[in-house]
C-alpha cells in the first residue's frame, strides 16, 4: 500500500488488496473550509455486458500507486477543492465491495463534484490495472483498467 502526503489537498491515494471504506475516505477529506464532500464507490456488480459474474480479480502493475498519486496531485492542482482522496483496491474482490474509492471536499457542491468526477476519470484512464472476471457459462474475459 503506498500512501501519498506531499500536497495538504492530498489526504490520501493508496492502491492495496485492503477493503476500501467510502466513510473512511470521507472522513479523509472532511474540512471545516469544505461546504461540500462528494464521495464515489465503484463497485464490483454481478453482470457485465449482460452476462452473469462470479468473480472478478483486479492485477496491478507495479506502478500503479505512483499513478495514483500523481492523478490525485493533478487533480488538486487543477480544480478548486479543499481535500481529495482516493484508493483502489486490488486481488480477488467479492461482488457488492468496492474496486475505486474517490472523495473531494469543495467550498461549494459544484466544485466538489466536478474534482470527484475528474479522479475517476483520470484514474480510470490511467492506472495500470486489469480486470479478469470470470462468468457463469464458464467464460472469463481480461479488461484494461478499471
Amino acid at each position: 500500500m503506498s500512501h501519498v502526503k506531499e500536497s495538504a489537498a492530498v489526504r490520501g491515494a493508496w492502491v492495496g488488496p485492503e477493503p476500501i471504506h467510502a466513510e473512511d475516505l470521507r472522513l479523509q477529506v472532511a474540512d471545516p473550509a469544505a461546504g461540500a464532500s462528494v464521495v464515489f464507490t465503484g463497485d464490483v456488480r454481478d453482470n457485465d455486458h449482460g452476462r452473469s459474474v462470479v468473480s472478478l480479480t483486479y492485477e496491478v502493475h507495479p506502478s500503479a500507486a505512483a499513478v495514483l498519486e500523481e492523478v490525485a496531485r493533478e487533480v488538486a492542482e487543477a480544480y478548486d477543492v479543499v481535500a481529495v482522496a482516493v484508493a483502489h483496491r486490488h486481488g480477488p474482490i467479492p461482488i457488492g465491495e468496492s474496486a475505486l474509492v474517490a472523495a473531494a471536499s469543495a467550498r461549494h457542491r459544484q466544485q466538489a463534484f466536478d474534482a470527484c468526477v475528474a479522479l475517476v476519470e483520470m484514474t480510470k484512464e490511467r492506472i495500470p490495472i486489469w480486470k479478469h472476471q470470470q462468468f457463469d457459462d464458464g467464460t472469463d474475459e481480461w479488461v484494461n483498467c478499471a
